[in-house]
């Protein structure tokens, strides 16, 4: 029997010491120059292709600087697609590279769709893909991240596809619901409506605390030892009053956090989100920081070729700042 992702994810966060989620989201303007160069050398790789190269070396750098004080990290993807194939290859080779330092990873891809369209997205980052069936048939891994980011709107249809390979392999998703771009209130907060044939009836609850409500259905079942569950849920630092409710209205589901540190999350904000579960103290979150750890170098006024060691104390300050609101 597979073990269940919430629980994997639990013994890693006890591991280090650390609810610390690293974001690697590249900006190539924010690539140390001397990288760049180097990758450029001899012209052997296309313009993306050299770009692709100068991001992997980078996120090594920076997975070497880290991996033994936080348990997870999350490459978004659009930062990889921009740069066509060479870029996915990178995103590719990010993953691997994470997992072969012990770190658990969640693709930040928000996929979702319905039908065979799910199961082709759930079987991409999370399962394994059949080529050539019959005698020549070969069973690989495309992505082979530990869990994904996925989007709620088309309801269970577009869910029960990802939590069929999360039961198979061991894997989890979180699932977006109410999100740290400022914006997010145009649709999340909105009051819900039912509908009893011509009658309408406002039920006094949020978009979003209707999502949640689906969440936590979503992942009855498969509640680990720990007391939480595979499904997570994406919930943001930036909005901590709806955080509160939704860990009330979640008791089972582990938060993914954004928007920590540069969009204006606090460690109060987050502190908020903690709990569920079996109760333990510090368990039920994982803070997510992208810029305010690879772009350290920057902000902490490094030379661009200590940009790990800078990846490193900033994770060490974020430590310390979550620490305090326990």
């Amino acid at each position: 029997m597979v073990k269940n992702f919430a629980d994997k994810l639990v013994e890693a966060v006890k591991a280090k010491g650390s609810s610390i989620c690293v974001g690697l989201d590249p900006r190539l303007s924010k690539i140390p120059k001397f990288l760049k160069m180097k990758a450029m050398e001899g012209g052997e790789h296309t313009p993306f292709g050299a770009a692709a190269s100068a991001i992997l070396v980078f996120n090594k750098g920076i997975i070497d600087a880290v991996h033994d004080i936080v348990p997870v990290v999350k490459p978004q993807i659009a930062f990889y697609e921009i740069f066509g194939h060479e870029g996915i290859k990178c995103y590719e080779e990010t993953l691997k590279y994470a997992k072969s330092k012990g770190l658990l990873t969640i693709a930040d891809a928000k996929r979702n769709d319905i039908g065979s369209t799910a199961e082709a997205y759930a079987q991409a980052f999370l399962g394994e893909t059949v080529v050539f069936e019959g005698e020549d048939e070969v069973v690989m891994s495309a992505f082979d991240a530990d869990a994904v980011t996925v989007t709620p709107y088309l309801g269970w249809d577009g869910i029960k596809p990802f939590i069929e390979e999360c039961r198979k392999y061991g894997k989890g998703i979180f699932v977006l619901d109410k999100t740290s771009n400022p914006s997010s209130s145009d649709l999340q907060d909105l009051e819900v409506v039912e509908r009893d044939g011509a009658d309408e009836k406002k039920t006094g609850k949020a978009l979003y605390e209707i999502v949640g409500h689906l969440i936590d259905s979503w992942g009855a079942n498969d509640v680990g030892e720990n007391g939480y569950s595979f499904v997570g849920a994406v919930t943001g630092a930036t909005f901590p009053e709806q955080a509160k409710r939704l860990r009330e209205i979640m008791p089972n589901a582990y938060f993914l956090v954004p928007g920590y540190g540069a969009q204006g999350g606090k460690a109060e904000d987050v502190a908020v989100c903690f709990g569920g579960g079996s109760g333990e103290k510090g368990l039920g979150v994982i803070v997510n920081n992208s810029r305010g750890i690879t772009n350290a170098y920057e902000i902490l006024g490094y030379d661009e070729t200590k940009y790990a060691e800078a990846a490193r104390e900033a994770v060490m300050k974020m430590k310390m700042d979550l620490e305090r609101v326990l």
